[in-house]
């Protein structure tokens, strides 16, 4: 539902964020005079019942010598994130909402201005919970939770909650978890996913400010079951999504119809010994190339993919931590051929695999052929850092490179895009308060990312800096 529209993009942000940025600056003088960490709920001396929650987030970014497709030069923006968290719980139950305000400030016109940085007006989660310790006196513990929320899931590869993004995925529907102890954890849900409007760029880039809406034609259903306690302490993940969408009244569609069963093993880092995890989903059904209205064409759908990792953390200072790692998601071989084989990655995160998103977001889980290594060091309690190389290949040539939007369909260009460097600190400068974080990413563009149909005329390395700060309360 449209409701307004507030002024453009490229207007200075209101005064609602000044005004965050002061309560900021009156927690950390709070801070120094206490040990434990200023809060929002206790300074307005709430009931333990009622959990009051903010977080804002302001982060710059930077982009020079685009990779984009019919782009060129560099690009920048401001981008603004503010969640205002409030939880009533009574007994077994709980009443919960989330309410979300994302956007950017200063686009430019290489910008990719979408609802994955602009979401001005949400309602993230609005639910109702009941959680139990003896579920009919099974001695199993379970919780249901009713309404809109947000999903995190497994690896989050396939189901995430969005950290770096802007913007974060949401639902409306049922979820029921079931559980013994540290044993295993089984989720089941059935949900609505919430479009966020407005879709178009010229919309948002307008200011055009609407509510979000669910698509009663699209569910999203799923069942993931994660055992504890293997042999070489070990943890199982073994999981099934239905993702069954169509057009809604005002909302277009891929008209995807896919199966995506899965399997993950791993075992978690620990001091002076060798860690894993390995990752398989399967993808079957069918689906259209794109959402345009005039798109009729159903393609059947096969594709897949794969993860492996093997990590060491030394005993030594700083506790750093070498991991190799190897990913593979399957691209579509022949665009004439009536099938799809590119994997689809679902609601999942990339960013903690494949470098930074928002205005960067180079890479997906979709055709491409990936081997990496990371070094993880954490020098304080409070800091840490990480650097990490990978090159990228084009699972199937002749099809799209996701994050540019590029694509030979003869396959002239090659398979091989770059390779891609990448550093990040975070530093929690006051714990639970304030965290200072900074990241940067380097592309050294491959013979397709110079050579593709509609690729940008500059062939210089792109290069990637952000910044930003995050403050709770």
């Amino acid at each position: 539902m449209q409701f307004g529209r507030r002024n453009p993009l490229s207007q200075k942000t209101n005064c609602f964020f000044v005004l965050v940025l002061l309560l900021g600056c009156a927690g950390l003088h709070a801070q120094e005079k206490s040990k434990s960490p200023w809060t929002l709920h206790d300074a307005a001396g709430l009931p333990k019942w009622l959990k009051f929650s903010v977080e804002q987030r302001t982060r710059y970014e930077g982009i020079s010598n685009s990779f984009r497709a019919n782009t060129r030069g560099g690009d920048q923006v401001f981008a603004f994130r503010t969640l205002v968290f409030l939880e009533a719980t009574y007994e077994q139950f709980r009443v919960g909402g989330e309410f979300a305000d994302s956007r950017i400030d200063n686009p430019t016109s290489n910008t990719p201005v979408n609802n994955t940085l602009v979401n001005e007006v949400a309602m993230l989660q609005a639910y109702l919970a009941w959680q139990s310790k003896d579920f009919l006196d099974s001695g199993l513990g379970a919780e249901i939770k009713f309404g809109r929320q947000t999903l995190n899931i497994g690896s989050r590869r396939l189901v995430a909650r969005n950290a770096m993004r802007n913007t974060i995925n949401n639902f409306d529907g049922i979820n029921f978890i079931l559980n013994e102890g540290k044993h295993w954890q089984w989720w089941n849900f059935v949900v609505l996913p919430v479009t966020r409007l407005p879709t178009d760029p010229q919309s948002i880039r307008d200011g055009i400010v609407q509510f979000d809406e669910e698509n009663f034609d699209t569910i999203f259903a799923g069942s993931f079951l994660s055992v504890q306690e293997l042999p070489l302490d070990s943890i199982v993940e073994v999981y099934f999504y239905q993702l069954s969408e169509d057009d809604g009244p005002n909302i277009q569609t891929a008209n995807r119809n896919l199966s995506t069963p899965g399997i993950r093993w791993f075992r978690e880092p620990e001091t002076s010994e060798f860690d894993f995890e390995l990752e398989s989903a399967l993808q079957t059904g069918t689906s259209r190339t794109t959402t345009a209205a005039s798109n009729r064409t159903t393609l059947d759908q096969f594709s897949y993919f794969g993860h492996v990792a093997l990590g060491y953390t030394f005993d030594y200072p700083w506790s750093p931590r070498l991991l190799l790692q190897y990913d593979y998601a399957s691209g579509d071989a022949d665009p004439n051929d009536g099938k799809n084989g590119r994997f689809d990655t679902l609601f999942g995160a990339r960013r903690f695999e494949y470098g930074p998103t928002s205005i960067w977001g180079a890479f997906a889980r979709s055709n491409i052929n990936t081997p990496g290594v990371r070094l993880l060091v954490k020098p304080m309690a409070d800091l840490s850092a990480m650097i990490a190389h990978r090159a990228y290949w084009l699972a199937e040539k002749r099809d799209t490179w996701v994050g540019s939007d590029l694509r030979d369909p003869t396959g002239r260009s090659g398979s091989f895009i770059g390779q891609q460097l990448e550093a990040q600190m975070i530093w929690n400068a006051i714990p639970k308060l304030l965290a200072l974080e900074t990241g940067w990413a380097h592309l050294f563009k491959g013979d397709f990312a110079k050579n593709a149909p509609r690729a940008p005329v500059d062939h210089d390395d792109a290069d990637y800096f952000y910044v930003q700060t995050t403050l709770w309360f």
